[in-house]
């Protein structure tokens, strides 16, 4: 395909700026700093090569010299991010840490709301994020499993916190995006959802409405699925 090389590349694996000439003007930290500005100021379509170069105030092909592709240009932006996990002493309740852990990454993600888009595995070993997994791994030294069935558990948690943080943030920003507030939308969807309710065509609904009317306490929710998951690996017996 064009403008790709013909075998994989991982940008840690490079030097920090290719090519000869003038020692480096610019790091690796430098540009991930001005593309995440970038992001959180207007957005992740906003970031590109050009961007990024006009906000450290040199030529865009210059800045292929430090990284050769849009994709690599991502990875650096989340390794930043990953830098601001703020590693602890661990308790030695492996259950109380990972949930610490999981609302550090709900928060992180809500600073930089940019970031569930581009979660995946493939930027899971960068620097920052090998010092992560590594701190959560000594965090879950109390937990007697392999290695696998944690590094399983730390993906699934993180799995959980990025659907429900993409959740909240897509839905805060449909709610920006109406005319009339959340709260008259709510009650408007809730009223056409009772008078089909009062039909009977959905008696299951009808008593699960009648079991539980109130409003969703939504912190309560993202505690059960945390919850839920870790259940799922504690030591049976």
């Amino acid at each position: 395909m064009t403008g790709r090389t013909a075998v994989p590349e991982v940008i840690w694996a490079r030097p920090e700026r290719a090519g000869r000439g003038p020692r480096a003007a610019h790091s690796r930290a430098d540009i991930a700093a001005a593309a995440v500005r970038i992001a959180d100021a207007d957005g992740l379509d906003a970031v590109s090569m050009r961007h990024v170069a006009t906000e450290l105030g040199c030529g865009t092909m210059s800045l292929y010299n430090y990284v050769p592709r849009k994709e690599d240009l991502y990875e650096l932006m989340v390794d930043a991010i990953s830098g601001e996990h703020e590693p602890w002493e661990p308790t030695g309740d492996w259950r109380a840490d990972m949930l610490r852990v999981a609302h550090q990454t709900r928060a992180l993600m809500h600073r930089h709301p940019w970031l569930p888009r581009l979660m995946s595995p493939v930027y899971g070993f960068s620097p920052n994020a090998l010092r992560y997994l590594e701190h959560c791994l000594v965090c879950l030294d109390p937990l007697d499993a392999s290695y696998g069935t944690k590094m399983e558990l730390i993906a699934m948690l993180n799995g959980v916190v990025t659907t429900y943080v993409g959740n909240e943030l897509a839905t805060a920003e449909r709610t920006r995006s109406l005319p009339w507030s959340a709260e008259q939308e709510q009650a408007m969807r809730i009223a056409y959802l009772g008078s089909r309710i009062a039909t009977g065509a959905y008696p299951r609904m009808a008593a699960a409405f009648t079991q539980d009317a109130g409003p969703i306490d939504l912190e309560a929710v993202f505690e059960r699925a945390l919850g839920r998951v870790l259940d799922a690996f504690e030591p049976k017996g």
